[in-house]
C-alpha cells in the first residue's frame, strides 16, 4: 500500500516563457519523474501546496531566483491539471560564489550588514543588471527604493542562472 500520493507525469512536457531566462522546456517524466502531492506524514507537499497557496492569492507574476526552475515545471503542471490561471515567471540569476556555490549561510556566505543597507541594495541592483548611479551610494535607503522603482529594466537582468558575486560589499 503506498504511503504518499504521487502526482503521475506520464511522460508529460511543460514549455513556458520566462521573463528573464526565455523559453524553457522541461520533460516531466525524465527531469523529475512522478513527485509528490501528499506526503506519507499526511502533510501536502510543496509542489501542491504552493500552487494551491498562489492561485488562492490571486498570485499574477512570481520573481524567484533561477534554482527554482526545476521545480516551476512541476508547479505549473500541477496548475494545468487543475484548471488554473498560470502567473507571469521570472527567474533572477542565483549569486554564487567562486565556487559556483549559491551563497547561503550553507556556503558561510557573509551576512548583510543591516546596520547600513544602502551598499547592499545598490550592490544587489547592479548584481541585477541596473545602471545605479554613483552618487545613490550617499542616498538615504527610501531614495534608493524610490530610484529602483522608477528605473527598474527586466531588460536590463543577465539571462543566466547563476552569477559569481563579489562579497566585498
Amino acid at each position: 500500500e503506498g504511503r504518499a500520493w504521487r502526482m503521475r507525469v506520464d511522460g508529460a512536457h511543460v514549455a513556458f516563457d520566462d521573463l528573464i531566462q526565455g523559453r524553457i522546456e522541461s520533460d516531466l517524466g525524465r527531469e523529475a519523474g512522478d513527485f509528490v502531492l501528499l506526503r506519507a506524514d499526511g502533510l501536502f507537499a510543496y509542489q501542491l501546496a504552493v500552487v494551491v497557496d498562489d492561485a488562492d492569492a490571486g498570485v499574477t507574476d512570481i520573481v524567484r531566483g533561477a534554482d527554482l526552475l526545476a521545480s516551476t515545471a512541476r508547479q505549473i503542471f500541477v496548475r494545468r491539471c487543475l484548471g488554473l490561471p498560470e502567473p507571469r515567471h521570472a527567474h533572477l540569476p542565483a549569486a554564487v560564489n567562486a565556487a559556483g556555490e549559491k551563497l547561503s549561510k550553507q556556503t558561510r556566505a557573509d551576512p548583510l550588514d543591516c546596520s547600513n543597507p544602502v551598499p547592499a541594495m545598490v550592490a544587489a541592483l547592479r548584481f541585477l543588471g541596473q545602471a545605479v548611479p554613483a552618487e545613490l551610494e550617499l542616498e538615504s535607503l527610501a531614495s534608493v527604493w524610490q530610484w529602483a522603482l522608477a528605473n527598474w529594466s527586466l531588460a536590463a537582468v543577465p539571462r543566466r542562472r547563476t552569477l559569481a558575486y563579489n562579497q566585498a560589499v
